[in-house]
């Protein structure tokens, strides 16, 4: 279960160290590598509440092999992948997998732990290995990309998902179907189609401009398929996404956080990324290593932040680690073409931390928002939310730095943006919540 959800993590980051090398070897521009990013988040997104409802009835280690498969093939296509267009299908069909891999990898650990404490501390252990692949994907793929090319990080998946495969097949017990769960295939159509309508028009707006009639469309298309959406989830009577869950102010409250922090985070992680390697000549491998200190922030901070939250308040840790956020983005505003890395290392350690400080009560609140019963679901909910937020962000940062002779000023713009949503989602837990 820790390589299912490991492998995701793991290319979540690895593909930004590849950006600069995709990009000569395929040509596409910024937007084609957004829609690389982003298929792939997209995917991720829309299919992982439909991905566990899929495991509930059939049963989760059939529904997780099956995920295992899928994304290990479509790693082999992306690293076969002769063009833009083809990468793009191949990382959309990655996607699909890493949304079934997750909300089924956690249905068969709490399956094959029923004491609680031995269930707490294998997801302890499963969650770890995830921070792990987080934090080595930039440096992992910066050294396999100087070694081998661009490809070979994909390749890399083929051994975890072979493993993952006999693993799961020698040793993981199959969970009790439930013939009543039923799928809601409209809400998943609308849902995809929404949210790829809109990525489409802001990775596209940048390109052509916002008053372009494609992007214009867009942007309608969302309007409607969204609308179609939530009046689809209101009258089903097994929805794909609970409306009733927004009910509870905290719930509400943490997904919202979630989508904002997302935006921030994984949007600066793409800017920051073609910045190394384009503005400031970095390799994939220094571009690695240079990732290497903010994402290695991530999981002391997860380690403290629990103790944090139980003296303070998880509330205020939520907070804390966004403002953190923020100050760390603020503090790079001034950057510009060969700016030293020296200069940025103390705000990237301050954006690594605020994330990894916010993450873990942020998740426990949320959970404890709702009724158990649904504690399943209320986790896909905010993972759905906050792979919501890094197709957001990459779409809408891609844009901004994606016009000619305009990539410091948009990185600069996508700065003041992630500090502003950052300082808004601190603002937001501790007004908003204090209500609850």
């Amino acid at each position: 279960m820790s390589l299912g959800y490991g492998i995701v993590q793991l290319d979540v980051t690895i593909v930004n160290t590849a950006l600069s090398s995709m990009g000569a070897s395929l040509g596409g521009g910024v937007s084609a590598l957004q829609w690389v990013v982003s298929s792939y988040t997209i995917a991720f997104a829309a299919f992982i509440l439909t991905a566990g409802a899929l495991g509930d009835r059939v049963g989760a280690k059939k529904v997780f092999m099956m995920g295992f498969a899928l994304f290990t093939a479509a790693s082999l296509g992306c690293a076969l992948a002769p063009g833009a267009v083809s990468l793009i299908g191949a990382r959309l069909m990655q996607g699909v997998g890493a949304a079934i891999l997750v909300p089924n990898s956690l249905a068969l650990l709490n399956h094959a732990y029923v004491e609680e404490k031995a269930r707490a501390r294998a997801v302890g252990i499963w969650a770890a290995g995830a921070s792990l692949a987080l934090t080595t994907g930039p440096l992992a793929g910066g050294a396999l990309i100087a070694l081998v090319g661009w490809r070979s990080i994909f390749l890399v998946n083929l051994p975890i998902g072979l493993a993952g495969l006999w693993l799961t097949w020698r040793y993981a017990t199959e969970t009790k179907p439930s013939s009543g769960r039923e799928l809601d295939l409209l809400g998943q159509v609308s849902a995809i189609g929404s949210l790829g309508a809109l990525a489409g028009a802001l990775i596209e707006g940048g390109a052509l401009g916002w008053s372009h009639p494609l992007v214009l469309g867009g942007f309608g298309a969302f309007a409607i398929l969204g609308a179609l959406f939530v009046s689809r989830e209101r009258r089903a009577q097994q929805p794909m996404l609970p409306l009733s869950l927004f009910a509870h102010r905290m719930f509400a409250l943490t997904s919202t956080v979630g989508l904002l922090v997302n935006v921030a985070f994984y949007g600066m992680i793409f800017v920051l990324s073609l910045y190394f390697q384009q503005i400031n000549g970095l390799s994939p491998l220094a571009t690695g290593l240079a990732f290497l200190p903010m994402m290695g922030a991530v999981l002391p901070m997860n380690l403290l932040a629990a103790r944090a939250a139980e003296r303070f308040g998880a509330r205020w840790i939520i907070a804390s680690g966004a403002a953190i956020a923020a100050a760390g983005c603020l503090l790079l505003l001034g950057i510009t073409r060969g700016t030293s890395y020296w200069l940025m290392l103390t705000p990237l350690l301050a954006i690594g931390a605020g994330l990894g400080l916010l993450v873990p009560p942020l998740t426990s609140t949320l959970l404890g928002s709702v009724e158990k019963a649904r504690s399943g679901i209320a986790a896909g909910v905010l993972n759905a939310t906050r792979q919501t937020g890094s197709v957001i962000g990459v779409a809408l940062f891609g844009s901004l730095i994606g016009r000619v002779n305009a990539f410091i000023p948009g990185a600069r713009a996508s700065l003041l943006i992630s500090a502003a949503i950052l300082a808004g989602a601190a603002v937001l837990i501790s007004i908003v919540g204090r209500k609850e």
